[in-house]
């Protein structure tokens, strides 16, 4: 981080009482010399290759539909703030995926779109902060907001072209927001942009409006699903990358760890980043979920559980989770648990077709599963018995759920309602995962010794079509001899 000798400090009081000078700022004070020679002979640097986005005339349909179902109110959806990481050091900003959706993804914080009733629908206003202006100290003092701290903003126009919307001063959003006009606010993403908004006189009005929010994210447009095509294809790079750097990573007392890197190099070197935080699990690792430590050393005997997605410029993230041989061959046991969670996986992907339910592709994975832990004799019942709702004891070896809605967020969709997702049927367009996992705890008594500490989790993306559904990340091999395959062509002589 630049940073300057501390001055300006502001005395504030001890435990003891005595006064103890605190830094205000890194940085130097700016004498009215500085401060005019800044403002001055500056060229043009007008935005490069200024055009309008792809994405504009995909965005404008989605605020039309947006539109049609709120006449006559006014519709509020700000993309959020900047979020302190620790002191004055913030958060690498991403904004709101509902503003996303609907503008298709300026990243500048605290801007905001609002659409105001007007006769055949609304008229669309994106407020935004626009570029520091060189005749005022912003430019250059402002640490959060200044061009030379945090990079150029596009102008009004620039943004107005880029995304075909018009574009106002974040200045004139407050004068914009007054008057009796029903106004619905996504509320939470934006203290003040909360502030500034009385309640909607229809009691849950927000709420209901940003389960709209979400629901309108449930199928997919053809862009969208291109989007999410080249993070699933960003992200079989990444995977084979892992693959590649395996040796290393092997060697390294964190080898958990080196894996995380070495995905997360490919996610930023060929989109926004990580479309969430890796989960790289090694061994028994594998067997808690969400396992994202990433500090533990890998051993050729064990499994790696990568659980890794790359999130696009435009923010669409993929979600994929392959479990490899660290050694390159799957031992006897690893094979029996993988061949069982694949077979889960492959009923799961034959139950997705429009009109199916939700959960149907959840269930199909989880009768192979019980199955399969019956024949096991890990059961203490059948498996008929074991699916019944009343009991459940076959996920003490699977526990979560089978898939998600995916797009924006990785759990995309979070906040529709349960009859129009998880208790709702398929449609083509929606995109989700197959994911089901077996889980083998370490110190899991009811097992044989040779399946203790085996994780096995296999996700892929897939779009529903009129036919059932298309495998987004055909490119990773899943079956067992084909993964061996795979990384025996990766892996060095």
């Amino acid at each position: 981080m630049a940073a300057l000798p501390q001055s300006n400090p502001q005395l504030t009081t001890g435990a003891a009482g005595a006064a103890a000078p605190v830094a205000a700022s890194h940085d130097l004070p700016v004498p009215a010399a500085l401060s005019e020679f800044m403002t001055g002979s500056w060229a043009p640097t007008p935005l490069p290759g200024l055009r309008s986005q792809p994405v504009a005339p995909w965005a404008a349909r989605r605020r039309r539909a947006l539109s049609a179902r709120y006449p006559g109110e006014r519709l509020v959806i700000p993309t959020g703030g900047l979020k302190v990481r620790s002191h004055d050091v913030d958060f690498r900003f991403r904004p709101h995926s509902a503003y996303v959706h609907l503008t298709g993804g300026e990243q500048t914080p605290e801007a905001v779109l609002v659409l105001e009733p007007a006769p055949g629908g609304h008229r669309e206003t994106l407020f935004l902060r626009p570029r520091s202006p060189r005749d005022t100290g912003e430019f250059f003092q402002d640490r959060r907001h200044g061009e030379f701290w945090s990079g150029r903003r596009p102008t009004l126009e620039e943004s107005a072209t880029r995304y075909r919307l018009d574009c106002a001063h974040l200045d004139r959003l407050a004068s914009a927001l007054t008057g009796d006009t029903p106004t619905r606010v996504l509320r939470g993403v934006d203290a003040s942009v909360d502030a500034l908004v009385r309640p909607h006189p229809v009691a849950f009005a927000d709420a209901a409006f940003e389960t709209t929010l979400s629901e309108l994210r449930l199928v997919k447009d053809a862009w969208e699903v291109a989007q999410l095509q080249l993070a699933v294809d960003h992200t079989t790079a990444g995977f084979a990358d892992v693959v590649r750097a395996l040796p290393a990573a092997l060697a390294h007392p964190r080898g958990e760890r080196w894996i995380e890197g070495v995905f997360g190099l490919r996610a930023r070197a060929e989109g926004n980043g990580l479309g969430y935080e890796t989960i790289a699990a090694s061994g028994s690792h594998a067997c808690t979920l969400h396992w994202i430590r990433n500090d533990g050393r890998l051993d050729p005997a064990d499994l790696l559980l990568l659980d890794a997605g790359v999130e696009t410029d435009s923010l669409y993230t993929a979600d994929i989770t392959r479990t490899l041989p660290l050694s390159g061959r799957f031992s006897p046991a690893q094979r029996d648990v993988y061949d069982l969670a694949l077979a889960a996986q492959q009923a799961g992907i034959d139950a997705l077709r429009p009109g199916a339910r939700f959960r149907d592709f959840h269930w199909a994975a989880m009768r192979v599963i019980a199955e399969g832990l019956a024949a096991w004799g890990v059961l203490p019942c059948s498996a008929e018995q074991a699916l019944r709702p009343e009991d459940g004891r076959y996920r003490r070896y699977t526990l979560c759920g089978s898939g998600h809605m995916l797009g924006l967020d990785v759990h995309d969709c979070g906040r529709a309602r349960s009859e129009e997702y998880v208790e709702g049927v398929l449609e083509v367009g929606q995109v989700l995962t197959v994911e089901p996992g077996i889980y083998l705890q370490p110190d899991d008594l009811t097992l044989p010794r040779a399946l203790r500490g085996i994780g096995v989790r296999i996700e892929d993306d897939l779009v529903v079509t009129e036919d059932g559904a298309r495998l987004l990340s055909s490119a990773l091999p899943r079956l067992p001899d084909e993964v061996e395959a795979w990384m025996g062509g990766l892996l060095p002589g």
